[in-house]
């Protein structure tokens, strides 16, 4: 698992694999959820992180 977070642009993201996105859904506004072929949760990325409690 690799945790960046970028203060210039306030974004944060976790990636869990290095397997290819198949599919990215935003499920709430500013968090972006990527999947792989099976489903899996490859990476989340946070927008505006500091704002997120």
């Amino acid at each position: 698992m690799k945790i960046k977070y970028d203060k210039d642009v306030d974004v944060m993201n976790i990636q869990f694999s290095d397997a290819e996105i198949i599919e990215t859904d935003e499920d709430k506004a500013g968090i972006i959820i990527d999947y792989d072929k099976d489903g899996n949760i490859v990476e989340i990325e946070v927008l505006n992180a500091s704002k997120h409690n």
